[in-house]
């Protein structure tokens, strides 16, 4: 079965959007759907150090928690199913959170599910909702309960939902037992106890098939979900109790380091509820994750920024969307929250016009693809030219 999380090597010559932010990239996944006709690719997410960093501060970010949407949600509509107002509110406050100078890893993430929410509740009193919400679980019954919950009450209801998450990783935090010092391994060994014995929090095969499973609120509830989003919910508790902590984005697979990356330090698997990682352990789970076709490299070992976790986050519900067209709103409203992360791949926005001609909007996506072969024209005259008779095509379909 092909993995949300599986990424592919990373190519130097791909056009970038110009910066708004003078954070450094980072290197997400790829996964995602393909790039424009000239076969570049490549991902850059922003690796400012956040809260998810190596630092070892305690407490819950002060960041504002009161987000426009949010809740759990197992299906999307329509692109004109949902509340704009809630949408635009969640996106302003998405950005805002990005460009913060230690952006907030937890409340990002929430935001992501706030947007869907946002989409997916006025879809469930459409007609043949139910129908779209046991595609969008694959048939997993704790869909139609997730769907329940996106599709309650209105933008308070959903600001207190964002709080209630935060809220959790707080209480989370103050269940690990005090300890004046802790080692590595022993700050590994706690999080395992509490949050992968005691609690449950573990991933199996089926999480990678459910939307569910990369938006955090689900996530906490359902105390399943993919490796990144279990990373999170360790890294954001341990955090919060003080420990130093920080992401691994491995290849395919996302891990929890704690300590120091360039000293002693101890490498915990979420997915697997907590267990450690040896070096041999994470050359197989990179080997089992992409099919043999990406090794661990000294690069890949480093912290992940909290934005090139975002985005991340994001580009594993592209994937999960593209293979499924009857979701496209939600492969578009995950690029258009790619494009508000202060730096981006450019091809992002080729995709996105692609999307939209896809969708029918053959106006905007044209115009999209003229914008998007004016970025690449001075490095690829060629692909340029090929995408504006894509742009031309587009516009013949209005006759």
């Amino acid at each position: 079965m092909s993995r949300p999380e599986a990424e592919g090597p990373q190519e130097p010559g791909e056009p970038r959007e110009p910066k708004r932010s003078q954070r450094p990239d980072g290197a997400p996944e790829s996964g995602a759907p393909a790039g424009p006709p000239d076969g570049t690719r490549g991902a850059s997410g922003s690796g400012s150090s956040g809260s998810s960093g190596s630092s070892g501060s305690s407490g819950s970010s002060g960041a504002d928690r009161s987000s426009g949407a949010a809740g759990s949600a197992g299906s999307s509509g329509p692109a004109d199913s949902y509340d704009p107002a809630n949408s635009a509110q969640n996106r302003a406050r998405f950005a805002e959170a990005a460009r913060e100078e230690r952006p907030d890893l937890a409340l990002l993430c929430l935001l992501i599910g706030a947007e869907h929410a946002a989409h997916a509740r006025d879809a469930q009193a459409a007609p043949g909702a139910r129908a779209e919400t046991s595609a969008a679980g694959d048939g997993d019954t704790d869909s139609a309960d997730s769907a329940d919950s996106a599709g309650s009450g209105g933008s308070a209801d959903s600001a207190d939902s964002v709080d209630s998450a935060q809220v959790e990783l707080d209480r989370l935090a103050g269940l690990l037992p005090y300890a004046p010092r802790r080692t590595p391994e022993q700050w590994a060994a706690a999080l395992e106890r509490l949050l992968g014995e005691q609690l449950g929090f573990h991933g199996t095969q089926n999480d990678y098939r459910r939307l569910e499973s990369s938006l955090l609120q689900s996530v906490l509830r359902r105390r399943r979900g993919l490796p990144i989003l279990l990373s999170v919910v360790w890294m954001e508790v341990a955090r919060r109790a003080g420990a130093p902590v920080y992401g691994v984005a491995l290849p395919g697979h996302f891990v929890v380091g704690f300590g120091d990356p360039a000293g002693e330090h101890a490498l915990a698997d979420p997915f697997g509820g907590g267990r450690r990682v040896a070096r041999e352990d994470m050359e197989l789970l990179v080997a089992n994750a992409t099919g043999g076709r990406a090794r661990v490299s000294a690069a890949s070992l480093q912290p992940a920024g909290p934005l090139e976790i975002v985005l991340r986050v994001l580009n594993n519900i592209r994937a999960w969307a593209a293979v499924r067209p009857e979701h496209s709103a939600v492969q578009l409203w995950a690029l258009e929250l790619s494009l508000l992360l202060p730096h981006h791949p450019a091809r992002l926005r080729y995709e996105r016009a692609k999307l939209l001609v896809e969708r029918g909007d053959f106006v905007a996506g044209a115009r999209e693809l003229e914008a998007y072969a004016d970025v690449v024209a001075a490095m690829e005259p060629a692909a340029a030219e090929s995408v504006r008779r894509e742009a031309r095509a587009a516009r013949a379909r209005l006759n």
